[in-house]
């Protein structure tokens, strides 16, 4: 067997089983990856020269910073601060919904989901209503938000290793608007749909203020992360995976933090630390990088350009609406990093600036998550908590609300990055 022909069967049955199964994925890619080892295929050095170690280091760093932003308890006293002060239950769930989208921005977005879950589950018992549409759109708007900064969820992250962007880059890079407007459009333009499904309920929405502040000093340690994120843009160039040191550097101050106000504490956030989704993430760099060594990146880059016939436009077309179809069933994570390398082999072969096409693929696999229950990890979730509390969502229920919202959403975003990139 060809090494190539082995690393094309190897990612496909590890994509496969990552498609129908949402447990075991860190194990899946590394077992994928010991396969090609043993085959020859690739080498241990391959290996770690493919792992993007910035990346990692961001995603480490961010996700503890942002699970000591959870545990202060401010995101949930804000998600009652808005409800309290609601015209309407239906102008509190597209608030609530709107408040979840904005801390995905910085948070993972399971954990805005479990942040936020709470009080809507709170508002939906008050009123004995069913909380189901609430809970869709508390996880839809946190994964559309995720993409609009670079420590919001894993392909902005991917996306920004592989080419280098910075954290200001996805504010404005190269003199223009970037794709943090493309995603806020977009999420203005959704809300017009979840706004159509809350718009019936006009009592007044009251909860008992429970949360109460633990501490502000997570609060603090985020918004100093995001700060020097910002300041330091300008030299990461000049200085290796310096993105990565300061969300490192951020996440060991908050834990030194936490063990020396509650040791328990520290170490509750230690396990509760999503390992796996870090070992996929590595583990996904192996594979990629495997079928770029061999040649597949640059098969499926000239299949894709025959079919669009060498038009800009259809080819950019074609990534944003395959993007959005493939990840409304099978995770994000591993289509982006494969295809980013796809759409900068394209436009290398037109002979233009590659980010019109990875813009496009960035929206459409961010926002397609949205169309199924199964399209990202926080549907998973939300459709979980509703069903621990006896309300059963089925797939059609919930694409009812996903799909007029993601589509909405995936057709004002791409429009803005073709008027600004095209």
């Amino acid at each position: 067997m060809s090494p190539k022909i082995a690393v094309i069967g190897v990612f496909c049955v590890v994509y496969v089983f990552l498609a129908v199964s949402h447990r075991f994925k860190g194990l899946a890619v590394w077992v994928g990856a010991g396969i090609l080892f043993v085959l020859g295929a690739i080498t241990p050095g391959d290996a770690l020269s493919s792992i993007n170690w910035n990346v990692m280091g961001i995603f480490w760093g961010a996700l503890i910073v942002a699970e000591l932003f959870v545990y202060s308890k401010v995101p949930a006293y804000l998600a009652e601060w808005l409800v309290n002060r609601s015209t309407s239950v239906g102008m509190a769930f597209l608030l609530v919904s709107a408040l979840s989208g904005i801390i995905s921005a910085f948070v993972e977005n399971v954990a805005t989901v479990l942040i936020v879950a709470p009080v809507a589950l709170a508002i939906a018992a008050r009123i004995r209503v069913s909380p189901v549409p609430l809970l869709i759109g508390i996880a839809i708007s946190s994964n559309l938000q995720g993409a609009a900064t670079l420590i919001g969820d894993p392909p902005s992250m991917i996306l920004a290793g592989y080419t280098g962007m910075t954290f200001n880059d996805f504010f404005f890079f190269q003199g223009r608007m970037s794709i943090f407007f493309a995603i806020e459009l977009g999420a203005l333009a959704s809300l017009i749909v979840l706004y159509v499904i809350f718009r019936g309920h006009r009592e007044r929405a009251r909860i008992p203020p429970e949360t109460v502040i633990e501490s502000w000093v997570p609060t603090g340690l985020l918004a100093g992360m995001t700060l020097a994120l910002a300041v330091s843009s300008g030299a990461a160039a000049r200085i290796p995976n310096l993105g990565g040191i300061i969300c490192m550097v951020f996440a060991v101050a908050g834990l030194v933090w936490q063990t020396a106000r509650q040791k328990e504490r520290s170490l509750t956030v230690l396990k509760n630390f999503d390992w796996e989704t870090t070992f996929f993430l590595a583990g996904i760099f192996v594979l990629v990088g495997s079928l770029v060594a061999h040649g597949v990146v640059n098969d499926i880059a000239d299949k894709i350009a025959r079919l669009s016939g060498g038009s800009v436009f259809a080819t950019y077309s074609l990534l944003v609406w395959l993007s959005v179809f493939v990840s409304a069933f099978v995770d994000n994570v591993p289509y982006v990093t494969a295809m980013i390398p796809v759409g900068q082999t394209i436009a290398a072969g037109i002979g233009m600036s590659p980010y019109l096409f990875l813009f496009g693929v960035l929206i459409g696999a961010s926002i397609g998550g949205n169309i199924t229950p199964i399209g990202a990890a926080a549907n998973v979730v939300a459709v979980g908590m509703l069903r621990k509390r006896g309300h059963h969502t089925n797939f059609f229920e919930f694409a009812r609300i996903g799909f007029p919202f993601s589509v909405i959403a995936v057709a004002v975003a791409s429009a803005f990055i073709w008027g600004v990139w095209g």
